[in-house]
């Protein structure tokens, strides 16, 4: 269990930087998948970590994603 829980942390730690990157920081400036330059790996774990009620990745109706709350 402590593996995949490391893993999924390690995902979205990923996943949050590349979006803050490119400038998704809200839903107003939701990008794609391929605006936030996911990997392979990114793109299979988008789906686990993104939309979850207290989630800080979100997705778009229109499968945008933005984070709600970086530092």
């Amino acid at each position: 269990m402590e593996v995949v829980s490391g893993t999924l942390f390690s995902m979205e730690e990923r996943i949050t930087a590349k979006l803050v990157k490119a400038g998704a920081t809200s839903q107003e400036k939701a990008v794609t998948a391929e605006e936030a330059n996911f990997d392979g790996q990114e793109s299979n774990w988008i789906h686990y970590i993104a939309g979850g009620l207290f989630a800080n990745v979100k997705k778009t109706a229109a499968n945008l994603y933005y984070v709600s709350k970086h530092n």
